[in-house]
């Protein structure tokens, strides 16, 4: 049985998985890891969660203020053994619903194009390709998506 619970940086869970996260990307990214690295930080999030199955950690994600519109999705990871079984969707779509119950009206996020199954999971949550925003606007291994929350029933 899955249970998702609200939380913030300061949960030792979602450290946890955001340190296996970094390891998991630090071997994707190669050399481009401490670039991206540095967009990452989890010091300061507010809105994060943790999926747990059986009282184990097994997923998170968070999402922080872009703009008065708009949260970014970040820190999305499923433990490796884990995947396959609408997690990572399950953990988006809380991410999502508290996004608009703080009133906000979209979400986007970056991911690297290197990430296939990271750009099906968007995709299939009707997140759409946009330009590339902000930090990662001249950066080509980014693809980034934008979901419009009012369009959707969550």
């Amino acid at each position: 049985m899955y249970n998702i619970k609200r939380t913030n940086s300061d949960d030792i869970d979602f450290q946890k998985l955001v340190k296996d996260l970094d390891k998991a990307m630090a071997i994707i990214d190669g050399e481009d890891h401490s670039f991206f690295a540095q967009f990452n930080k989890i010091d300061t999030i507010k809105h994060a969660i943790v999926i747990c199955e059986n009282g184990n950690a097994i997923g998170c994600g968070a999402i922080r203020e872009y703009d008065v519109d708009t949260m970014e999705v970040k820190r999305m990871f499923v433990s490796v053994e884990k995947r396959g079984k609408g997690i990572a969707s399950s953990l988006l779509n809380e991410l999502e619903s508290w996004a608009k119950e703080l009133g906000y009206k979209k979400c986007i996020l970056e991911t690297s194009i290197k990430q296939v199954e990271a750009i099906a999971l968007y995709t299939k949550n009707n997140y759409k390709v946009i330009k590339n925003y902000g930090q990662y606007s001249e950066v080509e291994d980014s693809v980034c998506f934008e979901k419009h929350l009012l369009d959707f029933k969550i």
